[in-house]
């Protein structure tokens, strides 16, 4: 072969001498068995445990996996869903509702629980539940509970509510009420102080306007008054003097008090000017120059009726005035005053949280989303809703917004109002009812012939045997 030459040439009618393999038909090419491999020794019992620990592990892993991110994507509110209770009192369930619901939106593994109760007996199976372990986890209470509630109520942290927000966003009352050691027990809702409803009509037909002063009130409320011949009122000037039959007596007496400088703490050591406020209030009850008696219907009715021309009442009497005659024409102004002394008293309800609670972190939760703006908004426009207007804000920074309402007499005096031991409608059983027992037998004996002198000083002893009671 030339070794120049890479193929080497075949002439096309040449045939090549090519040898043909040979194919095997009936004597298939079978491989070897492969050689026999040498045998291991059975694993260990210690290597089984090992597989199996492994393998459960795996598993548990697993399920813990798809139990906490992938089920609560498809499921939130089955997975891990904590139930809270939550007692309220004056509202509805279906005003309370959107509030809730958006809550739970925010919160998919919480479900709020909201049960309105009866305000009888209220303080009290509140203390037995919770003690008993099926009380709420959330509950309102009055401003004034807060002593006979120590054991119950829960300081909130500031992650929840800070002092410096409390301060800043709510009234003087409310911080003194709820603030005790630096520390916050509860959030109102609302704030309610007591104000001055005057009948326009009758008002108007005397030519008065709304008086301001406790020397014009005690003027208009004379000439306003209507008797017979037998001199019974028919119309009545003011309810003031008496106890039974008067809607927040105690409000009333307490304002007086406070404005007139008693310190209701140490009544010791405010005797005679808390024994002229009782004889102030007791003159317009009493024989010849009176303008009330204890014959008449109660206070609110009497008003209701048109047969009274003013009456000292709080924001929730204007449903009741309505209810009972929905044409009757009245306004709402503050309450008289001495000079430099303007002080009211101030009556509402706050929402705290149980120390008997097995999901505080939860209801804390709850209770920062109560305390909100947007969340203040979205209840007064639920509420109002079913009624005229709902629970004047008992934040500072939604006050001008009720301009226009008729809530707002009673926010715009929340910032001279204080509160007093003095208060009915709590039914609590307990502080407010002990001194009010007091506080009516005082009047009482006035109106039958004792000194003003001598009756309180026997209050002051009833009121400091009740403080000793609920001393902490």
């Amino acid at each position: 072969m030339d070794e120049n030459t890479i193929f080497k040439p075949i002439n096309i009618g040449q045939t090549a001498n090519v040898q043909q393999p040979q194919v095997l038909v009936n004597n298939p090419i079978v491989p070897p068995p492969p050689p026999e491999l040498p045998s291991e020794p059975p694993p260990s019992r210690l290597f089984k445990i090992l597989k199996i620990v492994v393998g459960v592990a795996v598993v548990l892993g697993l399920i813990f996996f798809v139990y906490n991110f992938i089920l609560p994507h498809f499921f939130p509110s089955k997975i891990n869903q904590v139930k809270l209770v939550y007692w309220g009192l004056y509202e509805d369930p279906l005003v309370v509702a959107p509030i809730i619901s958006d809550f739970e939106k925010e919160h998919p593994n919480i479900k709020v629980e909201y049960s309105k109760q009866n305000i009888e007996q209220y303080k009290d199976r509140l203390l037995t539940r919770s003690n008993n372990g099926n009380g709420p986890d959330i509950f309102r209470f009055h401003n004034t509970w807060v002593p006979q509630l120590s054991g119950l109520l829960l300081p909130l942290p500031s992650n929840t509510i800070s002092k410096e927000d409390f301060s800043k966003n709510y009234y003087p009352v409310s911080q003194t009420d709820l603030i005790k050691n630096g520390a916050i027990y509860g959030v109102p809702l609302g704030i309610d102080t007591l104000n001055l409803y005057i009948n326009k009509d009758l008002f108007k037909a005397a030519g008065l306007s709304a008086p301001t002063t406790w020397i014009e009130f005690g003027d208009y409320a004379r000439r306003l008054t209507v008797k017979d011949e037998n001199n019974n009122i028919k119309t009545a000037g003011a309810a003031m003097g008496s106890y039974s039959n008067i809607v927040h007596a105690p409000s009333i007496i307490s304002m007086l008090f406070v404005q007139n400088g008693v310190k209701l703490q140490d009544m010791a050591a405010n005797n005679q000017v808390a024994s002229d406020a009782l004889n102030f209030y007791t003159s317009f009850a009493l024989p010849q120059a009176n303008v009330w008696d204890e014959t008449l219907d109660s206070s609110v009715r009497a008003f209701a009726s048109g047969t009274l021309a003013m009456y000292f009442g709080y924001s929730s009497d204007f449903f009741t005035i309505k209810s009972i005659n929905p044409s009757l024409s009245f306004d709402i102004h503050p309450v008289p005053s001495l000079p430099g002394q303007n002080a009211t008293i101030a009556s509402y309800w706050a929402e705290g949280v149980s120390s008997k609670s097995t999901h505080q972190k939860e209801a804390f939760l709850f209770i920062k989303y109560l305390a909100q703006k947007e969340t203040a908004l979205k209840l007064f426009d639920s509420a109002a809703k079913t009624r005229n207007f709902g629970e004047p804000y008992a934040r500072m920074d939604l006050s001008e917004t009720l301009k226009s309402s008729v809530a707002y007499p009673f926010v715009a005096s929340a910032p001279f109002a204080v509160s007093s031991f003095f208060v009915d409608g709590t039914y609590d059983n307990g502080l407010n009812s002990q001194m009010n027992t007091h506080l009516n037998v005082t009047v009482d004996s006035i109106l039958k012939g004792a000194s003003p002198q001598a009756a309180t000083e026997t209050l002051i002893q009833g009121v400091s045997q009740v403080l000793q009671q609920y001393a902490k």
